[in-house]
């Protein structure tokens, strides 16, 4: 962003002057002064445009070249006649300011209603122009936009106002992004102008600039506006370290040799041999970046100082010149970046790379085409009037949901849904402290969701299912099962598993996990409204108890139903261990006969005494195998055993064992599920419904969300087996179900 319209004599910081290659071409700077004097010799005749908005004008029409400039020249002459008179504490007419602001919109490539609204943005506040005037001359849009700035300007940054009135601004302006990219303009201008000020009043309004503003600037994408800014607070807050980097960047424009041009003119040459049109550039880091750069890597080198900007015409060729660099020159593929099939959360979009020279010298590379670049340089302000109705939307006048950027959107959200103020205030600030952000997939092809950093299962199942996300049971993350506490990685595939109970609710665990405004404010304002909920759906009490909830069991008998609701269907009581060998009246409950296995060794008795393992619990038709233990009795397990190939491994001897006729048999399944009320009764249910009998049923306590449920179960015929099985899997909440293994044999 250049400092045109800076004025020389004023004293205290300005724009740090641009390192040794300029970004682009500019004009010469322009005189506040000069604009001034001819603001007060009154507005020119009627028809023409006046002298001082010129350098506005063509501005404008580099990045707009058929506007409309009338409103623009009846905005100005409204806005001098009404701030006649008016100075600003530098001397300045007070004309020069909404001039300024205009200027920087302006060669931002702003629309013309933006421009118009902000020529006129003070006079609303500072002057006798009403609102009903704005309407009457310029339209109700920009009435909207000119009253959204001078709510901003009420707005006390106070320490003790700040949640609230900074609430009140969202409010005032989230509806419309032009009206905080004026705003942003406004406080770029105060800030190049902050010297005649005093000391104090200077730091702290560069310490709301840079905790509120600047993060806004990132989220708006007004990269342009938020690097200045930066700067202008680094110069004011901390001048040791700034005159430090501005002498790092003053000897590295000395010396003799430039690395980067170097590296420039091989790039040039590279895209030259390969047909590639493009425009390479160097881009001068500033300063903050620059102080960032050298503290991560110490002393810094040429090539520090500055990135290639590599300009194409076609999303295509980004990555054409992507691959001539990576084949032609030394890639470091480590910082290889892809934001434009995944473009950031405000509107980025850029291939990034690094290449290497023999020397050691690196020299970050970015790809991006001419648009791309606009959007990444001026953000939304670069989008124009993203709310103008188009071919498909309604003509009648309603405003579009403010959709670009989503990030805006959502925060609107946050704001109507948060509790109280200051809930809204503490999860903004830790929104706005997040600098980067993370992409996931859905499996079924469906929107990507952006995420911060950090940012958690929960944190995907509530920007995915809003305030429905409290019905959410687990997930599964690449393919596998994952507790919500599981913290998401750029790229990951996530898909969420909805429970069905309308009575599910989320858990104050929850909240240690949620890293997102619309997570957390979601649960704390469910917890506000149901304080005698949040169940902790899988963790333990204040009291080291297990919660209920977690396991569905709640004092009662869990249901069986049905004629097989024998010894054992209610095995299921309030404590999270039940015997494994008592029914529910604490008698031994009486063990069936199960299928039977005839020996085939020579000399035995072919009903001799036999044990199914409890180890890998054995059911027709199950290939199986043998072996006598003491007392003349003989262990038969599944052939896959685990413990057979053991015992193989010390010399015991098999022993040929196959089915007999009788196809009842005892069977021990371990079903893993999350935790939710009614789990438990639902799951007895199922089994009864299979016509099952529950000889034995272990609730383990919940460990993360997961709750482990083991049962001893008797099938009148073995061949029911899979469709026991799947019956349990289609519980919900239930996410698998398998044979047991390494468990002590049943009596």
């Amino acid at each position: 962003m250049s400092a045109e319209a800076t004025n020389p004599a004023t004293p205290g910081p300005v724009a740090p002057p641009a390192p040794a290659v300029a970004r682009r071409k500019s004009r010469a700077r322009i005189d506040l002064r000069r604009l001034g004097r001819a603001a007060l010799l009154g507005p020119a005749a009627r028809g023409r445009l006046p002298d001082a908005i010129s350098h506005v004008v063509e501005a404008h029409r580099a990045h707009h070249p058929d506007a409309d400039l009338e409103p623009l020249r009846r905005a100005y002459v409204l806005a001098e006649s009404s701030h006649r008179g008016q100075m600003r504490k530098s001397g300045e007419p007070y004309i020069t300011h909404p001039l300024a602001v205009t200027l920087i919109l302006a060669e931002l490539g702003a629309e013309t209603t933006t421009l118009t609204a902000s020529l006129l943005h003070d006079t609303v506040e500072d002057t006798d122009v009403t609102l009903d005037q704005v309407r009457e001359q310029f339209g109700e849009e920009v009435r909207y936009l000119v009253d959204g700035v001078t709510k901003l300007e009420k707005v006390d940054y106070g320490a003790a106002a700040e949640p609230e009135t900074f609430r009140k601004m969202l409010v005032a302006t989230g509806s419309d992004v032009r009206v905080m990219s004026i705003k942003l303009a406004d406080r770029l201008h105060n800030m190049r102008t902050l010297g005649v000020m005093r000391p104090e009043k200077q730091a702290r309004i560069a310490k709301v600039t840079r905790d509120v503003l600047i993060p806004l600037a990132e989220r708006l994408g007004v990269q342009a506006l938020k690097t200045e800014l930066e700067d202008l607070v680094f110069a004011i807050l901390h001048p040791e370290e700034y005159e430090h980097t501005r002498e790092l960047i003053a000897g590295n424009a000395a010396r003799p040799d430039d690395p980067l041009a170097e590296i420039a003119d091989e790039v040039r040459g590279v895209l030259r041999e390969a047909d590639i049109p493009a425009e390479v550039l160097i881009r001068p880091r500033h300063f903050v970046s620059v102080h960032r750069v050298s503290r991560k890597r110490g002393e810094l080198r040429g090539a520090d100082f500055g990135r290639l900007l590599v300009l194409v015409n076609e999303d295509a060729d980004c990555y054409g010149v992507l691959g001539e660099l990576h084949t032609c020159m030394t890639p470091v593929v480590s910082e290889f970046k892809d934001f434009i099939a995944v473009p950031k959360f405000n509107l980025y979009q850029s291939l990034h790379t690094a290449v290497a020279r023999a020397d050691g010298q690196v020299a970050e590379v970015l790809i991006r085409t001419h648009q791309m670049h606009k959007v990444a340089e001026a953000g939304v302000v670069a989008l124009g009037n993203p709310y103008a109705p188009g071919a498909e939307d309604p003509a009648d006048g309603e405003r579009a949901d403010p959709t670009r950027p989503g990030w805006l959107s959502r925060l609107l959200d946050w704001q109507r849904a948060a509790p109280d103020p200051d809930t809204f205030w503490s999860t903004l600030r830790e929104d706005l402290a997040q600098d980067r952000e993370i992409t996931v997939f859905r499996p079924d092809g469906g929107t990507t969701l952006g995420l911060p950093e950090g940012a958690t299962c929960v944190d995907a199942a509530y920007a995915q299912y809003g305030e429905d996300a409290h019905a959410c049971i687990g997930a599964r993350v690449n393919g596998r099962l994952a507790t919500l506490s599981t913290v998401l990685r750029d790229g990951d595939t996530v898909q969420l598993l909805m429970g069905q109970d309308p009575a599910s609710e989320p858990s104050r665990e929850w909240l240690e996990h949620a890293h997102t405004p619309a997570a957390r404010i979601a649960i704390q304002r469910w917890l506000a409204t149901h304080p005698a909920g949040g169940g902790e759906s899988g963790t333990e009490g204040a009291d080291g108890t297990t919660a209920d909830a977690a396991s569905g069991v709640e004092g009662q008998t869990a249901r069986a139903g049905g004629s097989t609701a024998g010894t054992g269907s209610g095995a299921a009581t309030r404590s999270t261990r039940t015997a494994g060998t008592h029914g529910t009246d604490g008698a031994p409950a009486v063990r069936p006969r199960g299928a039977d296995v005839l020996v085939d060794r020579p000399g035995a008795v072919p009903r001799a005494a036999v044990r199914l393992a409890g180890c890998c619990t054995p059911v027709p038709p199950d290939e199986i195998t043998g072996f006598a233990v003491r007392g003349g009795v003989v262990t038969v397990h599944r052939v896959g055993c685990a413990a057979v190939a053991h015992m193989k491994s010390r010399g015991r001897e098999e022993i040929g064992v196959r089915w007999g006729d009788t196809t009842a048999c005892r069977v021990t399944l371990v079903a893993e599920s999350f935790g939710r009320p009614h789990l438990l009764a639902d799951l007895t249910e199922a089994i009864a419904l299979q016509g099952a009998e529950i000889v034995s049923a272990t609730v383990e306590p919940p460990s993360q969300q997961r709750v482990r449920h083991t049962y001893t179960l008797e099938l009148p015929d073995a061949a029911h087996l899979p469709a026991l099985m799947r019956a349990m899997r289609d519980v919900p909440g239930v996410y698998d179900v398998s044979r047991a293994q390494h468990q002590a044999p049943a009596p």
